[in-house]
């Protein structure tokens, strides 16, 4: 048989695809649910397949999961696009799998991009997800809560998969340099670092590492039998530098770190460059968001109450369109938390109240604010004296909330910090009214 070369191999089908695993063994991620005795290994293995929706970002396994309960369930598979198929086609593939139903046999409908679906070609499948002529499998990459109509999704169990770790995609792309299906014929001269290098760019999108593989190989040095690809290559492939940081490292710490004392300490042009620092060497941008969110109630919160919903709007901002568009949201977030006025009040209210609850987990809850719903409850005084603040002229009562034991705790200590200086003056008249109106 004559060997194909590199050019043929490219020109056939994408690396991803020659390497999609076919049973629950070859595929990698996703231990949460297919490891051994998980909820999704065990109903695949038993056959006990029920509608569900998968939901997680591009390149983890979506698809591929939906291929293998193809092969290893007793069902008919139907493979449906939400991108070009309209109610009509919906309407068809019904029919056919009503068909298959009244033969006995189960259908299997799997939906890529079912968000994609509006609200009329959504509840086209729901009559017959009710009366069992179909199990439905959506994919989705945004959260199912916003995207999936109610009824639908309360007849789906939802599974979340999650971005693959770097260990488990350089698994992967050994994989795609030794099996047949990939570049098992060739030599492939990679070093470990160059394939962590990949893999960290993907940032768990298995789908791009092994397209940024399969890139670097074609545009490595060497001929058709034998390839080198060094980090250079990679850097020109994936139009990003290898810059020192690891992602589970030292490294890795210190920067987030540096981002975080930057904007504490109110330097701008420190927190937008360290910022830099991370998204151009490859992390994740939510990755970020998330500590920004962390920073705007940690060491802001009320002396300045927008900076809460700004980090959660720049989390929203980067989950909706992704890198690189999403850096700018993300220096918009940076810059806001570092101009802000600072205070860690809340940050310090939570620890104090964290010790007490660790210390006295058995404590009480007062009678007056106990919920009494049953008439033992009520015959047990609980609720009896309850005060409702709004019945009130001030709008507040003298009623005891906290157990006897803690009965004078100050936990929120406002600072005079930007807003939160009026919570301040607040707290303080309401603390000199109970002060008058003590029982």
């Amino acid at each position: 048989m004559e060997q194909l070369s590199l050019f043929d191999r490219i020109d056939n089908q994408p690396l991803a695809s020659r390497l999609r695993p076919e049973t629950l063994d070859e595929f990698v991620g996703q231990k949460h649910l297919v490891g051994e005795g998980r909820i999704l290994r065990r109903l695949i293995e038993s056959d006990r397949i029920s509608s569900m929706i998968f939901w997680g970002p591009p390149g983890v396994g979506k698809t591929t999961l939906a291929r293998i309960i193809a092969h290893q369930t007793k069902s008919f598979f139907m493979d449906f696009s939400a991108v070009t198929s309209g109610i009509k086609a919906i309407r068809e593939v019904m029919k056919k799998a009503e068909d298959h139903r009244q033969m006995g046999e189960r259908t299997i409908v799997f939906v890529d991009e079912i968000h994609r679906f509006n609200k009329s070609q959504q509840d086209a499948f729901l009559p017959y997800v009710e009366k069992g002529s179909i199990i439905l499998i959506g994919a989705t990459t945004e959260n199912p809560s916003f995207e999936v109509n109610g009824a639908l999704l309360s007849r789906c169990k939802v599974f979340v998969l999650h971005g693959l770790e770097v260990e488990d995609i350089v698994q992967l792309l050994r994989h795609a340099i030794s099996s047949p299906k990939g570049f098992g014929d060739m030599t492939i001269t990679i070093d470990d670092d160059t394939l962590e290098m990949i893999a960290a760019f993907a940032n768990g999108d298995a789908r791009m590492a092994l397209s940024t593989l399969e890139m670097a190989i074609l545009n490595g040095d060497g001929d058709d039998k034998s390839v080198t690809v060094t980090k250079e290559i990679v850097e020109q492939c994936t139009e990003k530098k290898s810059l020192l940081y690891d992602k589970k490292g030292e490294e890795h710490y210190n920067i987030i770190s540096a981002l975080h004392k930057s904007m504490r300490n109110s330097d701008p042009d420190a927190a937008v460059y360290w910022l830099a620092r991370m998204l151009e060497a490859g992390e994740d941008p939510l990755y970020v968001a998330r500590r920004v969110t962390r920073f705007a109630s940690e060491d802001i919160g009320l002396a300045d109450p927008r900076a809460l919903e700004i980090a959660v709007a720049a989390y929203q901002a980067c989950h909706f369109i992704g890198m690189p568009e999403c850096s700018v949201h993300l220096t918009e977030a940076v810059i806001y938390m570092s101009m802000a006025p600072k205070s860690n009040s809340m940050y310090l209210a939570y620890e104090a109240a964290k010790k007490d609850a660790l210390k006295q987990l058995a404590e009480p809850v007062p009678l007056v604010i106990r919920n009494a719903p049953t008439k033992l409850m009520k015959s047990l005084d609980y609720g009896k004296g309850y005060q409702y603040a709004h019945n009130t002229e001030d709008k507040l009562t003298n009623m005891q909330c906290l157990p006897d034991s803690l009965v004078g705790r100050e936990y929120f200590r406002p600072t005079s910090q930007g807003a939160e200086s009026q919570y301040q003056k607040r707290l303080a008249q309401i603390k000199e009214w109970k002060k008058r109106h003590q029982k």
